[in-house]
Order: structure tokens, then sequence, then C-alpha cells
């Protein structure tokens, strides 16, 4: 039976009294109902025709508005090629609060583009690190990432918040870090997740960028199988895209405070440790943070999302982004996953974009005007 296991992400997460989801090829579900019945395994099916739903989602609209970039629509989803071309007008157009560049090249040789956001007010400013799509299949990340920027830009002169935090502190956004992956989800298979690298003895594609950091690797929630989803590469930092970013995130370790990663789904707001079971030294700062922002998230729709320690909260996993950048001194390191809890999975419809949007930004504000407060 061909599983692919939406949530958790990893076989051996998976636990008794717990819900996971599974996607599975049409003819296998004459097999494996009966057999859930015989093992007195209840289930439910989620969404019966997911060829439909994939359509419905990508088909018939190739060349929909991609021209007019003032008129871009951030309630859809867009290709990656799409997305850089926005980010280029938005270089060309908003030269006074966004610069665009790259910090390395993805194996298939595309740029790593990050967009530097806020009013060059003084020489020296902190930074927020914000990245989205580390795995391919999880399209609201870069929506999200899309409509941050768009927000940003939009209500600066307007919102006295927003002001307050284009002039104090810099944004950088990586509105797809799995550039390879992405591209794939749309041209090839929409549920892929790792990378797109390839492995010589194994005829498989690809490493799992959330697993393939230097903070315990490949260590429990990983695995060293090449076709598994959660594979943590051949060594740390094996993946390009991952390299190109832990690079530049310790070169700016010093500015950076905070960095945010975001994924789907599961409607949780995790901080670390991922890899261990243990307390953060800046427990009460973080925790405090993550209770407001979860709070400022509900307010708009009433979407309560849980929050805590990634191990307990979700579930233990080394070489994670969000561990390595905590441990290599950015203080406040959180990985948001985005709605839902399952209905849709990644197959968030394009009509949830504005209320997940619109409720994250809420999140993301409230965490950025905490660090510009002293916590101590």
């Amino acid at each position: 039976l061909q599983v692919d296991l939406w949530q958790p992400s990893s076989p051996s997460h998976i636990v008794e009294g717990a819900a996971a989801d599974a996607r599975v090829p049409q003819n296998a579900t004459r097999i494996l109902l009966p057999f859930l019945q015989q093992a007195n395994i209840q289930y439910t099916i989620l969404i019966s025709d997911l060829q439909q739903a994939i359509e419905n989602q990508t088909g018939g609209r190739s060349h929909r508005n991609r021209r007019s970039l003032p008129g871009y629509n951030y309630e859809v989803y867009h290709s990656l090629e799409e997305i850089e071309d926005w980010m280029h007008y938005l270089n060309r157009t908003y030269s006074d609060l966004v610069h665009m560049f790259s910090v390395g090249k993805s194996y298939e040789g595309r740029p790593l583009y990050v967009l530097k956001l806020g009013k060059r007010s003084r020489p020296y400013k902190k930074a927020v690190w914000i990245d989205c799509g580390i795995h391919a299949r999880e399209w609201i990340g870069p929506a999200f990432c899309q409509w941050f920027v768009k927000e940003a830009l939009q209500t600066y002169q307007t919102d006295p918040d927003m002001r307050k935090m284009l002039t104090q502190l810099y944004f950088y956004i990586m509105p797809v870090f799995n550039v390879d992956g992405y591209h794939f989800s749309w041209t090839n298979d929409r549920f892929w997740r790792k990378t797109r690298s390839k492995n010589m003895r194994f005829h498989c594609h690809g490493v799992d960028a959330n697993r393939n950091w230097k903070v315990k690797w490949c260590d429990e929630g990983a695995s060293l199988h090449p076709c598994d989803d959660t594979y943590c590469g051949p060594f740390p930092e094996s993946e390009p895209e991952v390299k190109a970013v832990a690079h530049f995130l310790r070169k700016h370790r010093k500015q950076i405070k905070a960095y945010l990663s975001f994924h789907a789904y599961a409607q949780m707001l995790l901080y670390p440790y991922s890899y261990k079971y243990a307390t953060i030294p800046n427990f009460n700062c973080v925790e405090s943070a993550a209770y407001n922002a979860v709070n400022a998230l509900q307010s708009a729709y009433g979407v309560r999302y849980r929050y805590g320690p990634a191990s307990s909260t979700l579930y233990v996993s080394s070489g994670s982004s969000m561990d390595w950048a905590y441990k290599n001194g950015i203080p406040y390191a959180f990985a948001f996953e985005l709605r839902d809890t399952g209905h849709f999975g990644f197959l968030l419809p394009e009509m949830l974009i504005k209320p997940t949007c619109t409720e994250t930004m809420l999140a993301v504000k409230n965490i950025t005007l905490h660090l510009l407060k002293k916590c101590h």
C-alpha cells in the first residue's frame, strides 16, 4: 500500500489514540478500508476525490492577471515564476522600502531570493527573518509571505504599528525557501515535500529541508533512508538551499532577533526545542510572546491555535531550522503550522487564503511588537 503520510510526517510519530492523515491511491482503498474495519480502526474519508480537488485549485487559469502586477491577486496561489516576477516588480516599484537579493542557488540552479523590507532610517537595525515554503506542498506558506509584504507596503503610511515595525526593524523575507520542490509541486507532484537533489545509490530525489540543519542532525524524527519524506540528507547542510540560508543567518546572527518559519498544517505556534523535551533558557519571554500571539490570532475569526515547545506540542524532530536558529543565538525562534487541522490538509482552498493570512498577520505583528519591548 503506497501511503503518503500527511500528518504526522513520519510513521514513528503515529501513536495510539491520535489521528493520522494519509493519502492513498484510488485502487488501494479496496484493500485498505476492509483492513481498517478488521483491525477495528475508525476512519473518516476527508477528501474522496483528491484529483478533482487539485484541479479545482490549479486548473484553468494559466494566464490569470499575470501581466498586471499592480493588480496582483493575493487570494490565489501563485507559481514560482509568478512569485519571482512579483518580487522583481516590488524591487523596482518600492525601492525606498524593498531591496531584493539572492543568498545563493538551489540544487537545480534557481536563485534563492530574499526581500529586505524596511525603512533605511539608521545604519544599524535589528532584524526579523521570515521564511515560507521549506516543504514544497505547503502552499499556504508562500501565500502568507506574500501577504505579509503586501500588508507592510499597503499599511505602512496609515498603521502606526506597521510604521514602527518598518522604521525600527528590517525584515528578511524568503517567500519560497524550497524553490525546486515548490516548482515541482506545481508541475509534477502536488504533494511533493522535499528538495530535488539526486541520490546516486537510490533512485529517489530530495531531502527534507527541515531535517537537514546542524542541530542534533538525523536523530529522532528524521530518516536515514533517501526515499523517505523525512530523509535528513547525507550530511548536515547537504542541501544548497539550507547551506545558503544557514550561511546568511550565521553572518547576521547578531542583527537577527527573531526567526519565523511558516508551515502547514496543524494550527499551532511552536517554539524550541523540537529535538528534545527540555525548557529553553528564555522560556518566560518566548512563552508570553506565543501566548499573546495566539490570542491576537484568535481575535480575528475565533480560530484557536495550540502553542508550546515543538517536541511536546507536535512531536520530536531533529535537524529543524527553528532549533538551529535558536541554537545560533536568535532568541525568538518560532514555527507556525497554519490552517487547517486536516479537513483540507495541504489543499487549503483559495477562499481560505485571506482569513488565514489575516489572522496570522495579527500574530506576527504581535510577536514583532513584543520584540521591540524589552522582555526580562
